[in-house]
């Protein structure tokens, strides 16, 4: 089977062309952008079909990050994925942030359970922990940062994001929320087909409508 997976849930907009019968990924490009993944993301998925010497119409599956992340950048992934696969006519699966930085964490230090935790700020942390073969042992939340270090410290694992700082006294090294587009693209090809994909939010978004400022409808 011949994956396309899509990643724009963070500040990497990331594309990869992945053979699940061969355990090989074929092509792939990553920029590093913060925002405007809208615009980067056609670029970035030409070009990693360019380099997998394939074209859309070769692709059996589509795999795609659904968060938590960036409210913007996971709409941009999530439509983009589900444009693909209704014009393809091809399944479409989602995978979340949180096992696609376990499985990552994993792959370094096997065997061991893995807590995966992104700091969402406002005192509060995006989590999921999971079992050392990769099951989740609970279901993606937001919790408060004094709840997460209560957990984390009965924790017998490894702890993998942005959040490990708040987590651990002696972390150390770089913490931030990237992982490899293969490990997407791979969790997709396992993945079970549950239907479309859809974003995961485990809040509201920051941007609040200003009813104050409405303009009265006339009829």
């Amino acid at each position: 089977m011949i994956v396309l997976a899509l990643d724009t849930a963070g500040v990497d907009c990331s594309a990869a062309v992945y053979d699940s019968g061969r355990n090989t990924v074929l092509g792939e490009a990553s920029d590093m952008i913060g925002k405007g993944h809208a615009e980067h993301l056609i670029d970035i998925v030409d070009r990693a079909l360019a380099q997998a010497d394939m074209t859309l119409s070769q692709i059996d599956r589509l795999a795609v990050t659904i968060g938590p992340g960036s409210f913007t950048g996971i709409r941009v992934g999530v439509a983009a994925a589900r444009g693909f696969a209704l014009s393809l006519q091809i399944p479409v699966v989602g995978v979340t942030t949180l096992e696609v930085m376990a499985a990552a964490e994993r792959e370094r230090t096997p065997g061991r359970a893995v807590l995966a935790a992104m700091d969402a700020k406002r005192d509060e942390i995006y989590l999921q922990s999971f079992a050392a073969d990769g099951s989740p042992l609970d279901a993606p939340r937001a919790a408060s940062v004094a709840d997460v270090q209560a957990f984390a410290a009965g924790f017998d694992g490894e702890i993998t994001g942005s959040a490990t700082p708040l987590l651990k006294a002696d972390a150390g090294g770089d913490h931030a929320n990237v992982f490899p587009i293969s490990v997407v693209a791979r969790l997709g090809a396992a993945a079970d087909d549950a239907g479309k994909p859809k974003p995961l939010y485990l809040r509201g978004p920051d941007a609040k409508p200003q009813a104050g400022y409405a303009i009265a409808r006339r009829v």
